[in-house]
């Protein structure tokens, strides 16, 4: 049997007693607690109708109830789909025409105290293969369409097991968790590493610099995005010290600045380990545990991932090109969209749309997006989708969209329009129809765009243009 719950069911400690969640205030919840609600929210489901294969959306705030959700969806053979709290309700309707689910929840807490309530219990994992769906995870399209990542338990589960070897976690351990959990990192990555090896997490609701300070001293390992050690960086209070406790502080969903990384281990001794993921593959590398690190690297293809980088005759450089992967934890394609899964795979391998070369030693190095992906504050922001809503302005003629250098989210979204208006009423308008982190914090109006022979507008001027927007002193 290859369900994804009873492998990581196989991590917890045999002391089930243990805490599997430290939070802020100093309380504790075990493994106990959590495997009898995921036993009773399993059995709940089961009752409610649920079988296997059908989707369950879960769209609320990070909580310990979410986790048990998400396991208990695993345990009872249904495909969990994780969604932004921050979402609009004009952004859920798509997805919930797209994934049809059997139950959408919005309120994770009551749903476990209801299953509480309901008395039932599912004592067994149901039987899933390896090939069975095991997650959706949205990811939006160039197209401003967002695309259902079909993540199998096999996917889930080698990804799991590669990077709990090589970032050799024990039940000694202790992570510090202020990750959100709708997408990858949090969710997978973070949670996979600890359950398998049955050790707790400290487990923070958002990044805050006091109770991350906190956690620091009892935690072993860190996980965050590159503006979490920036926001560390920041603090006076953030010491060699505070951090010795620490034997790895992985960084990851957006590129790290080598300022930050050689800040970084001035300050604390200890250079960050850069790893390179996306929802299609979860990790695909990760720079060496023990090993050098080198700014700017995001290290070697994790076992079992095959690696190549694809290049145009026609374009410049020897070594650049788009990013190729194969591998037991690449997806198989996007929900119901059978041609774009076409599109995106050559020969077996998936092109991730990341441009990258490989040195001598093989190591990865990410030089930028093939398409114009903006990864802000981790996450992830595709400029069309923007576009299509300031188009609809009163006054627009045309928008584009690029993002640009920002000292706390690496990318801030920034909107070049030809038209008129006002710059406050235009950012309120695209916020009722998208999330925060998807608004635009600049709006500039300009009367042309640079466009090159075939009337494309150039973006890349763009950037280069406004560079300083949000860097300037």
């Amino acid at each position: 049997m290859s369900n994804l719950y009873t492998l990581l069911a196989t991590g917890f400690p045999a002391d089930r007693a243990k805490p599997c969640f430290i939070l802020a205030d100093g309380s504790e919840v075990s493994y106990a607690t959590l495997e009898t609600q995921v036993s009773r929210v399993a059995g709940h489901l089961i009752a409610s109708g649920v079988q296997p294969g059908d989707r369950i959306v879960l769209k609320d705030e990070k909580s310990i109830a979410f986790v048990a959700i998400y396991l208990a969806t695993l345990k009872a053979g249904a495909v969990f789909v994780p969604l932004n709290a921050a979402y609009t309700q004009s952004e859920v309707d798509y997805f919930i025409d797209n994934a049809e689910p059997k139950l959408t929840i919005t309120d994770a807490r009551s749903f476990v105290e209801q299953a509480a309530t309901a008395g039932h219990t599912l004592d067994h994992a149901i039987p899933r293969n390896a090939g069975d769906l095991a997650s959706l995870i949205y990811t939006s399209g160039t197209t401003g369409r967002s695309k259902g990542a079909m993540l199998t338990h096999g996917n889930l589960a080698a990804n799991a097991k590669a990077l709990h070897e090589i970032w050799a976690f024990t039940p000694n351990d202790v992570l510090l968790h202020a990750l959100p959990i709708f997408h990858v990192h949090g969710l997978f990555v973070a949670m996979h590493c600890a359950f398998l090896s049955g050790c707790p997490m400290i487990w923070l609701l958002k990044f805050a610099d006091a109770d991350v300070l906190a956690g620091l001293k009892r935690a072993t390992v860190m996980m965050g995005v590159p503006t979490f050690y920036t926001r560390l960086l920041a603090n006076p209070a953030f010491t060699r010290d505070l951090a010795s406790s620490i034997r790895v502080f992985i960084s990851g969903s957006a590129p790290l600045l080598p300022t930050t990384f050689a800040e970084f281990e001035q300050r604390t001794g200890q250079p960050i380990l850069e790893r390179y993921g996306m929802s299609e593959a979860v990790i695909i590398t990760s720079n060496p545990l023990n090993g050098e690190r080198i700014a700017g690297s995001v290290g070697y293809p994790l076992p079992g991932v095959e690696l190549r980088i694809a290049r145009k005759e026609e374009e410049s450089g020897e070594d650049t090109g788009v990013i190729e992967i194969r591998g037991p934890s690449v997806f198989g394609g996007y929900w119901r969209m059978p041609e774009k899964t076409r599109e995106e795979f050559r020969d077996g391998y998936f092109i991730t749309g990341d441009v990258g070369r490989r040195d001598p030693d093989g190591r990865v190095y990410i030089s930028g997006r093939a398409k114009d992906l903006i990864i802000s504050g981790g996450y992830n922001v595709y400029p069309k989708e923007i576009e299509l809503i300031l188009d609809e302005l009163p006054g627009v003629i045309e928008s584009t969209v690029i993002g640009l250098p920002h000292p706390d989210f690496g990318e801030a979204v920034c909107a070049v329009v030809i038209g008129t208006g006002r710059e406050p009423e235009m950012i309120a308008a695209c916020r009722e129809k998208l999330a925060a982190f998807k608004t635009p914090k600049r709006i500039l109006f300009v009367d042309d765009l640079p466009r090159n022979a075939m009337g494309k507008v150039q973006k890349n001027l763009l950037r280069q243009q406004h560079a300083g927007l949000f860097t300037k002193s």
